[in-house]
Formats: C-alpha cells, sequence, structure tokens
C-alpha cells in the first residue's frame, strides 16, 4: 500500500512540473504568436468597466490552446490510457475547448465581444455532459449509481431519475461559471488552482480508501497537471495581463472541473469548494432575472468582480480577495472529506 502511496504521487508530483514547464517554456512564443495573429486583441465589451478598455485593449486572447495542450500532453505522459475516466476527461476538454475556440476565433475575426449564441452554447454543452452522466452512471454498482455524496456526512443521497440531468446542470453549471469568472486579469487561472488542487487530493484518497476505485488515481494526475498549467499560465496573466486564456480555456477548465466531481461523486461539495465560480454565476443570474422583472439592477454590474470595481476596489484587491476565498473553500471542502472519513 505505501508503494501504490508513493507511486501515485510520483506520478502527481511528475504531471504537475511537466505541466508547468511546458506552460513557462512556451508561453512567451505563444504570446507572441498570437499578438501577430490577432492584431487588435480579444474585443473589450463596451458595456463593462470603463477602464477596462484602456487598460486591457489589445491584449491577445486563446490563451486556452495552451493551457489544454499542456494538459493533454502531460496526461498523455503520465496518466493510464486503458481506462475510461481518462478519456472521458480528455473528451471532454477537447469538446468544451473546441467550443470556446470557435467563439474565440470569431470575436477576433469579425472584432466583436458576441459570437456564439447562449442557445447554440448550452445545446454543446448540455449533450456532452449526457455523455459524461451515461459513462458516470455505469461506472457504479447499482447502490450508489443515481446518488451523490452529502458533504460532511458519510452519506449519499439518492437522486433516482434525476441524477442524469443533475449531472448534466453540474457540468454545464461549472462550465458557464468559470467562463463568467473570467473577466479580470488573473481570476479564473487563480481561483482555478485551489479548485484542482482541492479535487486532486480527493481523486487521490478516495482512490486508495472510501471507493477504493484505481481510476481516482488518473483524475488526480489530471487534477495535478490542470494545476500546472494554470499555475504556468497565471504567470502570464497576473495583472497587467500579457494574454487572456479566452472561452477556450475557460469552458474547458470549468467542464473539467465539472466532470471530475462528477466521476468522484462529489457533486455537492464542488458548490463548497467553487464557491467563488457558484457566486460569480448566480450574480449574473440574479442581475440578469431582477433587471427584467423591474428594470432595477441588484449589483452595480454583474458579474459580481465587476460590483466590486464600480465600488473602487482596484483589480489587483478584488483578484486578490477572491482568491482568498477560494483557499479557505477548498480547505473547508477537504475538511468535510476528512470528516466524513
Amino acid at each position: 500500500m505505501l508503494y501504490n502511496y508513493l507511486d501515485s504521487f510520483s506520478g502527481n508530483f511528475l504531471a504537475f512540473f511537466t505541466s508547468l514547464a511546458i506552460m513557462l517554456a512556451c508561453g512567451k512564443k505563444f504570446i507572441s504568436v498570437m499578438h501577430n495573429w490577432q492584431h487588435e486583441g480579444q474585443p473589450i465589451r463596451e458595456d463593462g468597466p470603463k477602464t477596462h478598455l484602456a487598460t486591457k485593449k489589445g491584449t491577445p486572447t486563446m490563451g486556452g490552446l495552451l493551457i489544454l495542450t499542456a494538459i493533454i500532453v502531460t496526461t498523455l505522459l503520465f496518466a493510464n490510457l486503458t481506462n475510461g475516466f481518462t478519456w472521458v476527461c480528455l473528451g471532454v476538454l477537447i469538446i468544451f475547448g473546441a467550443t470556446g475556440f470557435f467563439d474565440d476565433y470569431v470575436k477576433v475575426k469579425k472584432h466583436t465581444p458576441n459570437a456564439m449564441t447562449a442557445r447554440v452554447k448550452l445545446l454543446i454543452q448540455f449533450a456532452t455532459a449526457l455523455g459524461v452522466a451515461a459513462f458516470a452512471v455505469y461506472q457504479y454498482e447499482t447502490p450508489l449509481r443515481f446518488t451523490t455524496v452529502i458533504p460532511f456526512f458519510d452519506a449519499e443521497l439518492p437522486l433516482w431519475y434525476f441524477y442524469i440531468p443533475f449531472i448534466m446542470v453540474v457540468i454545464a453549471g461549472a462550465s458557464n461559471a468559470v467562463n463568467l469568472s473570467d473577466g479580470l486579469d488573473g481570476l479564473a487561472s487563480g481561483l482555478a488552482i485551489p479548485s484542482f488542487l482541492s479535487f486532486g487530493i480527493i481523486a487521490f484518497l478516495l482512490g486508495f480508501g472510501y471507493y477504493n476505485i484505481l481510476p481516482f488515481q488518473n483524475l488526480s494526475i489530471i487534477c495535478s497537471a490542470t494545476v500546472g498549467a494554470c499555475l504556468g499560465f497565471l504567470w502570464f496573466n497576473c495583472s497587467p495581463a500579457k494574454i487572456f486564456m479566452g472561452d477556450t480555456g475557460s469552458l474547458a477548465l470549468g467542464a473539467l472541473l465539472g466532470t471530475i466531481a462528477v466521476l468522484v461523486k462529489q457533486e455537492l461539495l464542488l458548490a463548497i469548494i467553487g464557491i467563488v465560480f457558484v457566486v460569480e454565476a448566480l450574480s449574473v443570474m440574479i442581475q440578469v432575472f431582477w433587471y427584467k422583472r423591474t428594470k432595477k439592477r441588484v449589483f452595480l454590474m454583474a458579474p459580481i468582480h465587476h460590483h466590486f470595481e464600480q465600488l473602487g476596489w482596484k483589480e489587483t484587491t478584488v483578484v486578490s480577495r477572491f482568491i482568498i476565498v477560494a483557499w479557505i473553500a477548498a480547505v473547508l471542502g477537504l475538511l468535510s472529506l476528512l470528516v466524513s472519513f
């Protein structure tokens, strides 16, 4: 058992540093290529904070291409390629990454902040999430098949026929929540690091303990690779950002996070660990709902990180404090797992 722990730990260690090395080694050249190709950079929302129009104009996007490349290459090198868990995660990354890439490509070429319609995006997201849900259902025996684990309690919540729709909402919701959080320099990547680190630790522990499912160890390797890729990207994306990840990265990272939560049956725990992502998404939903009903706004601007900017917080202050909250949530999430053991 000790040998298995050490062997799995070394795999995570190598995955993290390989992914990080790819990002740091290729980042500068990649940014140069994207800048030369895109010229005017990512189109900035005119209805967003006015300061962004001046400070972020001309910054290239599609940094998610490099993030996904680092994750995929590292996964192919260190994960077990003979089980479905690995390929489901890679499939989700590729499909959601391709969706985001198409959206980013149209934005850059037509120089518009709006490209693919929300309806088309949701169709692709829910169709892919349905495939993940079907895969997840047949990975477990009947007692666990249609359940989700309740955080802080050693118990499963039966969902029965609501399980598959629930999984679809989790994955699509996580994808869009991370996408909405990608509005400030270093925010989405900075929030992703504690989330993926937490689920990497959870997958590592559950692979030997509660469920004793060895493929969980592959999920921990994928999480380690993602943490390395996000940390390497943050080197170039911190304020002032030299590149944005775009929908290519944010949609894919969110979907991967939701998928891993589903595969380790910790969907409800995702709402705790990813509480900042949840609040970002809820702020937009509340703003849209209330404005349609009353023509008044709850927040000065949504997503909520822009609300704090409008209150006078500096961008770096908003990012730093949101990331602090994310780390606190990650610790609480891990504690809930320890309590249930």
